[in-house]
């Protein structure tokens, strides 16, 4: 007679098996891959910034810092801010033997604790956009001194929150302006490639960017310069406060939001990031318009010198790239301006000529035009400019305030 099984024993085997399908489930390996949105990310946790992911729900934020712990090899401590009190940021006041003597000391949550033991980690703040307003505000501390009721973060723990935007989020609020103003905002979307690829199990690996030891006094130069140089020429960028609530939540520009941008420009320069990454990174902490303009600016700086371009016109190298020609062109026009000599406006001249030979037309119109305006009575017209005929008589600018410079193109083109 065959031996009876037990009954009880086939859940339990049938488990075993639910779980080795789990493990092979789960069973995935990661690949060197370039995502922007995931170098942004990884250089902001690098230069020790707060960063905040924005996305629709189910986008993979939660799995991104998952992967992102992992691959630096740091503990990943998940609190979701929607379901704790203000006095789990701020601390629990305990009461000794004397409180008016000892005061009374604010104790923190286990998992600060369990921070401050590791001594490194990355703090996942979750659902940030459903928190209230009261747990906002003591999460204001917690984001800007890493203190925790009496306690302080260690240095090596990076802090990185997740939100939905208000129209997704359940019983979502606007983040409020103090707290908006300490992150660096990174929207985060999904590429399909990468979602179907991690699918069949191989995901895109996060590794910390190279910083390239030689360039780091150059890569804090050029922040320094780049950032003093834009708010110094545009000083109403310094701080300005949204009118409107919901960009009051986002990243807009403040003292201490162009402090990230400084410190953001200077790691993406010594890590040679692509402009990508670092256009995600610039617009995430002052917001989009002067972000860009930060960007336009650090382009200027890296144009050629105007002096050297006007001391060898027909020797000189102009940048291939459209908006960096034009840039470099209208920046020896404004340096002629600074300086209006007869032998500096040929030069310049010479140059637009040597810019149109090799480049599209329409980039030299406006240089051009300018320089036109720049002429003085009795300064006689450089035969390069018989070159530019087409282009100077596009401008009725310049045939206004340059006449005869208008009437010798034209005339040397007739010839």
């Amino acid at each position: 007679m065959p031996a009876r099984v037990s009954s009880a024993a086939t859940p339990s085997t049938e488990l075993d098996v639910a779980g080795a399908l789990l493990s092979l489930l789960r069973d995935t390996t990661t690949e060197p891959r370039p995502d922007p949105q995931l170098e942004a990310l990884t250089l902001a946790v690098a230069a020790d910034l707060p960063v905040l992911l924005w996305g629709e729900p189910g986008i993979g934020k939660t799995a991104a810092l998952t992967q992102l712990a992992a691959s630096l090899g740091l503990p990943l401590t998940t609190v979701i801010a929607s379901v704790h009190e203000p006095t789990d940021f701020s601390g629990l006041p305990v009461v000794g033997d004397d409180p008016a003597e000892q005061g009374v000391p604010m104790a923190p949550p286990e998992w600060a604790v369990r921070l401050v033991r590791a001594g490194r980690g990355l703090l996942f703040l979750d659902e940030l956009s459903t928190a209230p307003p009261a747990v906002q505000a003591a999460l204001l501390r917690l984001v800007l001194e890493r203190r925790i009721g009496t306690l302080v973060l260690p240095p090596d723990v990076r802090i990185v929150a997740a939100a939905n935007p208000r129209s997704s989020a359940a019983d979502g609020w606007e983040l409020s302006p103090p707290l908006a103003n300490r992150f660096v905002h990174l929207r985060w979307t999904h590429d399909t490639e990468v979602v179907v690829r991690g699918l069949g199990g191989v995901w895109p690996r996060a590794t910390l960017p190279r910083l390239a030891p030689e360039r780091l006094t150059e890569a804090v130069g050029i922040a320094r310069r780049a950032v003093c140089g834009l708010l110094t020429a545009r000083p109403a960028l310094v701080h300005r406060l949204p009118s409107g609530e919901a960009m009051r939540g986002g990243p807009w520009p403040s003292p201490r939001s162009w402090d990230m941008a400084l410190r953001l420009v200077a790691f993406a320069t010594a890590a040679e990031v692509t402009r990508d990454v670092l256009s995600q990174l610039v617009r995430g902490v002052v917001g989009d318009g002067p972000g860009l303009e930060l960007l336009a600016w650090l382009d200027r700086m890296d144009l050629p010198d105007p002096e050297l371009l006007l001391a060898d016109p027909e020797g000189a190298e102009l940048p291939e790239r459209g908006d960096r020609r034009q840039a470099a062109l209208e920046g020896v026009v404004e340096a002629v301006a600074r300086r209006p000599e007869k032998p500096r406006w040929d030069a310049a001249w010479a140059l637009l000529a040597r810019a149109l030979e090799s480049g599209p037309p329409d980039l030299v119109v406006v240089p051009a035009t300018t320089l036109a305006g720049l002429r003085r009575e009795d300064w006689d017209v450089p035969a390069s400019i018989e070159r530019l005929a087409g282009v100077v008589a596009l401008s009725r600018r310049a045939d206004r305030a340059g006449g005869r410079v208008t009437a010798a193109a034209t005339a040397g083109a007739g010839r």
